[in-house]
């Protein structure tokens, strides 16, 4: 089982709807999903608005691993 938790930084001009479609390009409503597992991110929308990204921003790109 692998140790840490798959990430990207985002690049310049993404939000995170940008990073949802590069980088879960198969996935249903892509960046709730991203959401869910970015909860740093999720405290920063706002009703209807799209997440903007810092460059020192870590999004996630799949959930929590398990606690052993």
């Amino acid at each position: 089982m692998p140790s840490s938790r798959r990430f990207v930084t985002p690049e310049p001009g993404d939000d995170l709807d940008a990073v949802a479609r590069r980088e879960l390009p198969d996935a249903d409503d892509a960046a709730n999903q991203l959401l869910s597992w970015n909860l740093h991110l999720a405290a920063r929308a706002g009703l209807g608005r799209s997440v903007g990204l810092l460059p020192s921003d870590i999004v996630f790109l799949e959930p929590p691993l398990p606690t052993t």
